[in-house]
Order: structure tokens, then C-alpha cells, then sequence
């Protein structure tokens, strides 16, 4: 096996696959990159047994073949030749030579039967979508995914696909973020699938804001995405999902619109003073006007009063300052709309102009 390639040209697609390999494995093998040139084309493929990508690229002087390379030194190799350097890696016995310019480099290797790959997956239903509208749903919901939570189900994002629908959906029990788009064609039936967190993380930092297109293809126990030449593979959590829809509190009849980016501001500051362990603000509505309220054990104050469209007396509610910031953070419109019910139930927290994202916070007793 052989192949010669432009320093950048390698560079991107080694950038792409070796963010899945772990530094801690449990086999030897899975710290490496499978390098394989077949067909007139070079790919490179990384997996922790959870996660598998794979990247190819063109390339010259090609001599089919496969092996394993340690992927880190590899990626470290490259990243540090010039820029315009050109490589030539060739395969000599269990040895791969990595030579550029006068730079030469030996890697030890290992065999590529050695090497756990994902095959066919059994398909149950494709999606296509822009590629900026898939990021866009992942990112704006993602924070609110648990992180090795006892209930394991909740360490990743729900993709829920329903007629013309495609739902991304997280929550880690103390709330909740959900953001849909409308899909051109129509599926066959309701699919809901649940990605662990490292497969959503490395699927959000894949993407570019291109014009591009990907491909959704839901299997029984993985999700496939194809992306121009790069193939994502993850295995899926094998768990219900919570009945996301009822936690979407229906009623919530009372309602605050602010100005969203004066709202962020005044929280932020309000949380100076909250209370560190619980991290506790108290939003009071009255006619025309929010109050937003924190103290801490030291006995120390922040009030905020802010402007706001609303007709609310006398009500008065707790919430964790770090989820409000983090849900107005995931909207894009001017202004936000707080949708509230009474004391004791959670806050709908959405732009005023669109119900495509939707955050629920459950309330704090203070």
C-alpha cells in the first residue's frame, strides 16, 4: 500500500476521523486509524466502538492496500509539515515510511483485520436535509443533554421524525430543549432513536456552514450520515426516551415578552449574587414590568427590574439562573416570550415569533 497527497489535502480528513479515537482504549488497535487506498481512492477510518467515521479523499501514486497507523502521531505528523508539503507514505513490511521534503518518519502499525468496522446497517427509513438546518437543530439543543446520568437514556439527543417533521430533543430531567424543522418529503412512519452524547458531539463539530446536503439513514441499532465524502456511523442507546410532549406544559396561559438580549444581561448579572450550590433566581411579574430577584447565603442582593410586555399580577416563581441563560442563548429572534402557569410548574421559554424551539425549566422552591 502507497499513496502520495498534498499536506492539506490529508490534513482535513485526518481532522475529521481523529477526534473518535480515544486516548484511553481497551484495545490496542482502536488507538489507530484504518489507512486503506482501494478503488482509486484513499479513506481513513477511526472508531471507539461506539462511534465509527470514516473520510476519503483523492489522492496520486496509489497502490492498493490496508493497514492500521497509531492515529495521534499520525495526525501530529501532518499537522506539524509545512504548509504545501508534499507526503509520500508507503507500507514496508510492518512499517509504514512517512516521507516530506526532507522530513522521514517510520510508524510501527498493526494489522487492519484487527480493525472493528461498522458494515451495512439495516435500513428503516432515509432523510434528506440542508446540512446548516441538521447543525442548527443540534446545536441549539444539545446543552441540554445529561451527562453520565444513572439513567443512561438521558446521555444523548432524541432525533424524532414524523411526517414532514424532524425533532431534536434533549433534557437532563431539569429541562428540556427541543427544536424542529420541516422535511420536504414525507417518511413512512414515526421513528424515534436516541444518539449518545460523543456521537452528537462529533456530529455537530463535522459540520460546516456550507450549502451542502446530508443524509439520514436510520437503522435498527445505528444512525448513518453521509456527508459529501465523510460516512458517520453511530451505535444508538437502547432506551424510551422520557414523553417529551407532556413535559411541554400546556395551559401556560400567562406570559412575559422581553427584549431577549436585555433579559441575558440582566440575568447574568443577577446570578453574581445567587446562590453558588443552587444557583436560584426568582422572576416576579407585575403589569408592564419583570422583576428578577437573587440572594445567597452572605445575605446579598441583585434586583433586576426590566420593562416587559405582560398583564401578570402577583406571581412569583423560582429557576435555575445557568438554564434560563442557556435556553435564551438557543434562541435567535429579538425577543423571548416566558409562557408561565402558576408557582409551582415549569416555564415555556420560546421566541416570540416562532414555536419551532421550545425550552421547558422546571421551577426551583426558594
Amino acid at each position: 500500500m502507497q499513496f502520495s497527497i498534498q499536506r492539506e489535502a490529508l490534513l482535513k480528513p485526518l481532522q475529521q476521523v481523529v477526534g473518535v479515537v480515544e486516548r484511553r482504549q481497551t484495545l490496542p488497535v482502536l488507538a489507530n486509524l484504518l489507512v486503506k487506498v482501494a478503488d482509486g481512492k484513499l479513506s481513513l477510518t477511526g472508531t471507539d466502538l461506539e462511534v465509527e467515521m470514516v473520510a476519503t479523499t483523492e489522492a496520486e501514486k496509489l497502490s492498493d492496500g490496508e493497514i492500521t497507523i497509531p492515529a495521534r502521531k499520525l495526525f501530529d505528523i501532518v499537522r506539524a509539515l509545512p504548509d504545501g508539503a508534499r507526503i509520500e507514505l508507503k507500507l514496508n513490511g510492518d512499517r509504514v515510511a512517512l516521507n516530506a521534503g526532507r522530513s522521514r518518519f517510520t510508524l510501527a502499525t498493526l494489522p487492519a483485520t484487527e480493525f472493528p468496522t461498522i458494515d451495512e446497517i439495516e435500513l428503516v427509513e432515509r432523510v434528506n436535509l440542508p446540512e446548516e438546518v441538521l447543525r442548527d437543530l443540534m446545536e441549539r439543543t444539545a446543552f441540554a443533554m445529561a451527562n453520565q446520568d444513572v439513567r443512561y437514556y438521558l446521555n444523548g439527543m432524541l432525533l424524532d421524525v414524523q411526517e414532514h417533521t424532524l425533532r431534536c430533543v434533549a433534557t437532563d430531567g431539569h429541562r428540556l430543549a427541543l427544536k424542529e424543522t420541516k422535511l420536504d418529503s414525507k417518511v413512512s412512519s414515526r421513528r424515534q432513536i436516541i444518539i449518545p452524547r460523543k456521537g452528537v458531539n462529533e456530529l455537530v463539530g463535522l459540520f460546516e456552514t456550507g450549502e451542502g446536503q446530508v443524509e439520514l439513514e436510520f437503522g435498527r441499532n445505528h444512525l448513518r450520515v453521509r456527508r459529501g465524502d465523510v460516512v458517520f456511523t453511530s451505535k444508538l442507546i437502547d432506551g424510551r426516551f422520557p414523553d417529551y410532549e407532556a413535559v411541554i406544559p400546556l395551559g401556560a396561559d400567562k406570559t412575559a415578552t422581553l427584549d431577549r438580549e436585555v433579559l441575558r444581561g440582566a440575568l447574568q448579572r443577577a446570578a453574581i449574587l445567587s446562590n453558588e450550590k443552587y444557583r436560584g433566581v426568582k422572576l416576579e411579574l407585575s403589569p408592564g414590568k419583570l422583576r428578577i430577584v437573587a440572594h445567597n447565603p452572605e445575605q446579598e442582593e441583585a434586583v433586576e427590574e426590566l420593562e416587559a410586555e405582560t398583564v401578570v399580577s402577583d406571581l412569583a416563581v423560582g429557576f435555575n439562573v445557568g438554564y434560563l441563560l442557556d435556553a435564551l442563548s438557543a434562541l435567535r429572534g429579538e425577543k423571548a416570550r416566558l409562557n408561565l402557569r402558576d408557582a409551582q410548574s415549569s416555564c415555556l421559554v420560546q421566541e416570540d415569533d416562532s414555536e419551532e424551539a421550545r425550552h421547558v425549566i422546571m421551577p426551583l422552591r426558594l
